[in-house]
């Protein structure tokens, strides 16, 4: 676990630290041909070396396992990596690169994961708690508001794509860690905090419609949170 700890550390470094966002711009536009993709591959060379104290006689096979595969998983990103799916592909990258360190860790050491233990009955209760939060609570809310559709909410309307979606599942998921670990009074600052943001939008538009459905919206949404919060601290106690 130290091994891989430590291989994971020079990872971090190398892709987050020491690289710039105009090595990546210049990777994503040059693509095979950037001199930016090389001097990234030897920053991590050099990091390797460091959290390996320059032990090559021992850990050399993991040396170039991690850095020849680190080539390749970012060239395959680099070639079929779009606008569209950047997103997913920078999830994928980073996926095969903690792959690939569990890998060259367990070829100096018993390291293995366990897959059993992640499926312990709490962790799946957490899970399912997760999941109720973000998915299934914006298709519940979704449709309950749906049948009050404001037309004043269509008109004149700056805000960014899925930007209350994704604000909403933030929102639930703050409830919720707030209520697991008992610190209720935070909740309060947050819907004070959020009201602080929204006023300006209600008081704006003047519409009446328009503040009950925000309104309603909010208090479902943060009603759902605490409801999932209260029963997921109940069953992990009786478990």
């Amino acid at each position: 676990m130290v091994l891989f700890l430590k291989l994971l550390l020079a990872h971090i470094l190398g892709d987050f630290v020491f690289q710039s966002e105009k090595w990546v711009k210049d990777k994503e536009e040059k693509k095979i041909k950037s001199v930016k993709l090389y001097f990234h591959i030897a920053i991590h060379a050099v990091l390797l070396l460091i959290i390996l104290q320059f032990n090559l006689e021992k850990y050399w096979l993991g040396f170039i396992v991690i850095l020849i595969s680190h080539y390749i998983i970012d060239v395959t990103k680099l070639s079929f990596q779009t606008k569209k799916n950047k997103r997913i592909w920078f999830f994928v990258d980073q996926f095969l690169h903690v792959i690939v360190l569990i890998f060259g860790a367990s070829l100096y050491s018993n390291f293995s994961f366990n897959f059993d233990a992640f499926f312990t009955s709490k962790i799946l209760l957490l899970l399912i708690a997760i999941f109720l939060i973000t998915n299934v609570s914006s298709v519940i809310i979704k449709v309950f508001i749906t049948q009050w559709n404001p037309e004043s909410k269509k008109e004149n309307d700056d805000s960014l794509a899925k930007a209350g979606r994704y604000i909403g599942i933030l929102e639930r998921l703050f409830v919720f860690v707030f209520i697991i670990t008992n610190h209720w009074e935070a909740i309060g600052f947050l819907l004070a905090a959020k009201s602080v943001f929204r006023f300006g939008d209600l008081t704006s538009s003047k519409d009446r419609k328009l503040t009950e459905y925000i309104l309603i919206g909010t208090l479902l949404s943060f009603g759902l949170a605490i409801i999932i919060g209260i029963l997921y601290s109940y069953f992990v106690t009786i478990m």
